[in-house]
């Protein structure tokens, strides 16, 4: 083979046959798919489970195959996935231009590179639980919980390999946020949703791909993923409103944290309180034992106070605000029982 050739077939093959097969199919081709789905968490089950039983049916689906990553323990996917018989690709899949026809990204945490999201000639797909642009990023329904928003929902968007979050909205369904809802009740309302909404997306596939719109460059945020030093409370600085909200938004993954003394805190069971009827001259921070109720009281920044039922304390077992008051508040002289 001669140069000139040996370059229009390396140019037909790399690029062009691609695109040209991504631009015929988005127009030609009809279910069922051949799907390969890229998770790691329990969210990501949410959709797997609803492909599979897609899958099972033979209508929709007519392949199904899954790619995530082990680190240590094996992740809700690939558990999943071998139940299921389910056939597992490592990271990054090695596979051809059209084997599949589309990828599905849940909760997966990689970008995915050009030349991946070129194998696939309807493109890839990602479930995201928020309306994008509001909370792109890693934890959007903390941040949409711990930001006291009363709406979200999930986006059923193109994947784009420049970076997370900015491909084109292709489905939105949104959800209102009562002011109890914490967040595993969200994380499995999102879940489902976004479940629902994926196999919706792929009932007619080419025509919504067609429709598919950009993300408005307004109304952008961002939601990071968060570690620990994320529950921690600043008492000068947070409403009532505020330590409520992020306690709901980090319900079963990072206890609040203060300071007693020095000493490292965990609040548990966080609610809101009222105004405080004489604030002479405390500060916020100040803790009150509230013998009735059993709960502790801590003043906030705007003068309301929160109300905790259990305490953590480093090196010792979960205690009730009582065993708290008589074990710590209690030992201190009234003007100097702060948190900090």
């Amino acid at each position: 083979m001669g140069l000139s050739k040996f370059v229009s077939f390396y140019l037909l093959k790399k690029h062009i046959k691609p695109l040209l097969y991504r631009s015929l199919s988005k127009t030609s081709k009809k279910p069922p798919w051949k799907i390969l789905f890229f998770g790691a968490d329990d969210f990501s089950i949410f959709s797997l489970e609803k492909l599979t039983e897609e899958y099972r049916k033979k209508a929709l689906l007519s392949r199904l195959e899954v790619v995530t990553t082990v680190k240590g323990k094996a992740n809700a996917v690939k558990l999943f996935a071998e139940k299921e018989n389910l056939r597992l690709h490592k990271w990054p899949p090695s596979i051809g231009v059209g084997e599949f026809d589309v990828g599905i990204v849940v909760s997966f945490g990689h970008l995915i590179p050009k030349s991946i999201i070129d194998q696939f000639p309807l493109g890839m797909l990602n479930v995201h639980a928020s309306l994008l642009p509001r909370w792109r990023g890693a934890a959007p329904i903390i941040y949409a919980l711990a930001n006291g928003d009363t709406e979200t929902g999930v986006t059923i968007m193109t994947i784009s390999p420049e970076k997370f979050d900015i491909g084109k909205i292709v489905r939105q369904e949104s959800v209102s946020i009562h002011p109890e809802m914490r967040q595993s009740e969200l994380y499995a309302t999102l879940g489902k949703l976004g479940a629902s909404q994926l196999i919706k997306t792929l009932g007619n596939l080419p025509s919504n791909l067609n429709n598919a719109k950009p993300q408005p460059t307004e109304g952008v945020t961002y939601a990071p993923k968060v570690d620990p030093t994320f529950a921690s409370i600043k008492w000068n600085q947070m409403t009532a409103e505020q330590i409520y909200n992020l306690g709901r938004a980090l319900e079963g993954i990072f206890p609040l944290q203060t300071t007693w003394k020095r000493k490292t805190i965990k609040l548990l069971n966080i609610k809101k309180g009222n105004y405080l009827n004489s604030r002479k001259n405390i500060q916020p921070g100040y803790v009150k034992y509230d013998k009735e109720k059993n709960v502790l009281k801590v003043l906030c920044s705007d003068f309301q106070y929160i109300v905790v039922e259990k305490v953590g304390v480093v090196g010792k077992k979960l205690m009730s605000s009582r065993d708290f008051n008589n074990g710590f508040v209690k030992k201190e002289p009234p003007d100097c029982r702060y948190f900090t």
